[in-house]
């Protein structure tokens, strides 16, 4: 007959803590929030990965097709204005279009706590219920939350709709960000062919826009957590097989003189 712990709850937090002290040996853990710096980060990693990328492909794409320097660098800057463009826009457009629907949803929830006020403090109170709380602690929980209208409502979009407020930032600064970190990362393989010619700017074009993509793939395993190394040669990789891509359609078009 197996014998019951009369110490349950202590020994599930043993077992969590040993598992902690196994992940703390394999590694440091990750902050599970993000801090003010990384929310800074990532459109700047994300939007310059973007601008890279898209614009070293278009690069090599014309090189592969031609060797005239000029050619190259209007390509060059059309992909970067398109492009730094089109972010901007996309970006403005979706935090502008959460925002509104956030507004629309705020004055929802308003009018149903004019007119059933009872009916949204139960809601609210069995959601916290069903997350494991007692009754009496529900309750205590939705009184206290229902003290200031505006923060349940608040509660009650997020519990409700999923949709939480502090999660939805300016759409001016979003398209801004996402316009600058585009031309950061597209200027990479630009720049080269207006300081150089010939191979020279080709291969400097090429050799400074992998390593940008290692350095980006480095940003980037600051916010997902992944290893530094494995995260830069990935990007490195992917990067330099769009290059490769594109050049190869580059070269197979000027051979073919379309």
């Amino acid at each position: 007959m197996t014998e019951t712990s009369p110490y349950p709850a202590r020994s599930r937090a043993a077992a969590v803590f040993a598992a902690l002290r196994r992940e703390r040996r394999a590694g440091p853990p990750p902050s599970p929030h993000d801090t003010p710096a990384q929310s800074v980060l990532r459109p700047i990693v994300f939007g310059g990965n973007d601008g890279l990328v898209s614009n070293l492909a278009l690069v090599m794409g014309v090189a592969g097709a031609t060797s005239e320097g000029s050619m190259i660098v209007l390509a060059g800057i059309a992909g970067l204005l398109a492009g730094a463009f089109s972010m901007a826009v996309g970006e403005y457009v979706s935090v502008r279009s959460q925002r509104e629907l956030l507004d629309r949803q705020l004055a929802i929830q308003h009018h149903q706590m004019l007119e059933h006020p009872e009916q949204e403090r139960a809601i609210l109170a069995r959601s916290y219920r069903e997350r494991g709380l007692t009754e009496k602690q529900a309750e205590r929980f939705a009184d206290r939350i229902f003290a200031n209208p505006d923060k349940a409502v608040e509660l009650l979009i997020f519990e409700e709709v999923g949709m939480d407020v502090r999660s939805i930032g300016s759409p001016v600064s979003a398209a801004f960000g996402s316009f600058l970190a585009f031309v950061l990362g597209a200027v990479v393989p630009l720049v080269p062919y207006l300081l150089l010619t010939g191979f020279p700017a080709f291969a400097t074009s090429l050799l400074a826009s992998l390593i940008a993509l290692f350095v980006l793939g480095l940003g980037i395993s600051m916010l997902t957590g992944r290893n530094p190394l494995f995260a830069g040669v990935r990007q490195l990789l992917l990067g330099g097989v769009a290059a490769m891509v594109t050049f190869g359609v580059g070269t197979l078009i000027g051979a073919s003189g379309i």
